[in-house]
């Protein structure tokens, strides 16, 4: 049994059968004369437009979600009730509703006859009747609120990632051209001539000689030194993108029986 002050919480509570198929949403509650609620109201078909009671003795709330001990059919079957959420169930209708059911009872079902339906305070007082498998629904003030979700779009903030500089050394192989120079031997000879003729005629007239001489040449050295080339370090710059989300969004509409040509009209 639910809660009294469960009441007003369970108002558009998903009706869940005992396979765990949805049957529909809750419409309004009914309580005995003592205030606990005793018989609700599932919405089903398209848009809701069927209603059906079913008994709260052996419901279990769970969640946002209000099971029941009873198949989908069983219950989309209930016999139609013509009664207004704030008019109680005559003894007649409890009657059938109990047989329907196949549910124990005793003479509790007096209390129901002098209990009403309890709407929640989001039913915006609509007095709803079912009669030949039709809802037609009346609203007080001549208005009914159709609502429905929005997307509240933001943005946080999260890592990404990580950088980091590292450095290590490397071996190359490099190669560079360096300019060398070398001495080689060359044979001149000069006629003698009145220049070179007193050098020529000095010493013995005939020796055994032997001049030598020294050649030098280039080679290439290589040694290495370290030299600072470029500093490298990491910074970070903000960048904005246009990125497209999106979301799953419920709304209410709202379709209206209407007497001219038009027929039946639906307002979203």
């Amino acid at each position: 049994m639910i809660a009294q002050e469960k009441i007003n919480s369970l108002y558009g509570l998903d009706v869940i059968d005992n396979d765990g198929d949805k049957i529909g949403t809750v419409g309004a509650v009914w309580t005995d004369a003592t205030g606990r609620p005793a018989w609700a109201s599932v919405r089903t078909g398209l848009f809701g437009m069927n209603e059906s009671l079913f008994p709260l003795q052996s419901t279990d709330l769970r969640g946002d979600h209000l099971v029941v001990p009873f198949d989908k059919a069983t219950v989309k079957d209930a016999p139609n009730v013509d009664a207004d959420h704030d008019e109680p169930l005559s003894q007649d209708e409890v009657d059938r509703l109990y047989r329907h059911y196949d549910v124990s009872w005793d003479d509790t079902y007096r209390t129901y006859q002098s209990g009403t339906a309890m709407a929640d305070t989001s039913y915006t007082g609509a007095a709803t009747t079912t009669a030949g498998g039709r809802e037609t629904t009346g609203l007080s003030d001549d208005a009914m609120t159709r609502s429905e979700e929005q997307l509240n779009v933001g943005t946080e903030r999260e890592q990404t990632g990580r950088a980091r500089l590292r450095k290590y050394v490397v071996t190359e192989q490099q190669q560079v051209s360096v300019p060398v120079t070398r001495e080689e031997v060359r044979l001149e000879r000069e006629p003698i001539t009145g220049a070179n003729r007193d050098a020529a005629y000095t010493g013995p007239d005939l020796t055994e000689s032997e001049h030598e001489v020294t050649l030098h040449a280039e080679r290439p050295v290589v040694n290495t030194e370290t030299v600072p080339v470029e500093r490298v370090k990491l910074g970070k710059e903000t960048v904005t993108e246009q990125q497209t989300v999106g979301g799953e969004v419920r709304k209410e509409r709202i379709e209206a029986d209407l007497p001219d040509e038009n027929g039946r009209r639906t307002i979203s």
